[in-house]
């Protein structure tokens, strides 16, 4: 029986590792598709040849100045909002715990409109305010769920409070704002990937090589942390360190994703369960959920671009994938109890 045992658990393992290692090959078929095709399609030398720097008359500008960091920006701001999201609702036992659902993603984009609307800032300044505000959103969530130790449930009701006062602020501006105002701002609001440049992939490249191993590691935890927090603490984890770093973690690399790109609509939110359906039980969905978000973001720009006649925002294709998954999985946590 223990053999048995030992290799059922081999095999799930193994099963495990080559639905990852697909969604893995996925990305980056996707990726090289999104470098290829356009208004001209440029063959798969070509692109290699371009991203190993060689000078290839019309691919070196429009491969590697305009696609090139447009699909980077995808697959790193997918990447990082499907980790985030799924590290939030892996710690808080919910898959409605997204920071899009629970008024993070809310305070960016209240941030940036005031930035936009009342306070004429360019679009350097906004990424940077919408950054903080994320951070400060965050922060003063967890702090009022804290009352009387730390309850997953009560900091989603407190986050989805304040995001419903946050859009009400957001709400009030775009009201007031100018013509020329509200058109860049809900640019920004709808997320986008639209006029991606080096100098937005970098910090957001940056914060990815610091973050996302961070999150990793102390990700380790996260599976004891569904346990129950007396439970961890009797496995050796340090609860109030590792809830602290993963928060932190996983909300700085929100808030870099969606200074670059905007709020794209839902990816945080579906890339777990997506996740958690392909992989199985079992297994840490951190990487799975990053891989996930990043063919979401990926496949959705390039339906965005070339699939409906016209051109539409990522933001909004994810919006219009995601608003229906929302209801399912309502209505699938309901029944079942919430878990992903």
């Amino acid at each position: 029986m223990t053999d048995a045992v030992i290799a059922g658990r081999r095999a799930r393992r193994r099963r495990r590792g080559l639905r990852t290692a697909a969604l893995g090959l996925a990305v980056l078929v996707v990726f090289a598709v999104a470098l290829m095709i356009g208004n001209t399609f440029y063959p798969i030398d070509e692109v290699v040849r371009v991203i190993l720097g060689q000078q290839v008359p019309g691919a070196s500008f429009t491969v590697g100045e305009l696609r090139l960091p447009r699909a980077s920006l995808a697959v790193l701001a997918g990447f990082a909002f499907g980790l985030a999201g799924v590290t939030f609702q892996t710690m808080l036992h919910n898959p409605l715990a997204s920071p899009d659902i629970i008024g993070i993603s809310t305070g960016a984009s209240a941030a940036a409109v005031v930035g936009i609307v009342v306070l004429g800032l360019s679009e350097t300044p906004v990424s940077f305010l919408a950054l903080a505000a994320a951070l400060l959103t965050a922060a003063a969530i967890y702090l009022l769920a804290l009352r009387r130790g730390f309850a997953g449930a009560r900091l989603i009701l407190i986050g989805i409070g304040v995001a419903a006062m946050l859009q009400s602020v957001v709400n009030y501006v775009l009201s007031k704002a100018a013509a020329w105002d509200l058109q860049t701002a809900l640019q920004w609001l709808t997320g986008s990937v639209n006029g991606a440049t080096w100098d937005r992939v970098l910090p957001l490249g940056v914060a990815f090589v610091v973050l996302v191993p961070l999150i990793l590691l102390e990700g380790r935890n996260l599976g004891a942390l569904r346990l129950g927090d007396d439970a961890a603490a009797a496995l050796g984890v340090r609860v109030r360190w590792t809830r602290i770093a993963l928060l932190l973690a996983a909300v700085a690399l929100l808030a870099f994703a969606t200074a670059a790109t905007g709020p794209i609509a839902f990816v945080a939110f579906m890339s777990g369960p997506i996740a958690a359906r392909i992989v199985g039980p079992g297994a840490s969905l951190l990487v799975p959920a990053g891989l996930v978000g990043a063919l979401l973001v990926l496949v959705a720009d390039l339906v965005g671009q070339f699939a409906l006649g016209t051109r539409y925002p990522v933001g909004v294709i994810t919006g219009v994938i995601g608003a229906p998954y929302l209801v399912y999985l309502l209505i699938r946590s309901n029944r079942s109890g919430g878990s992903l």
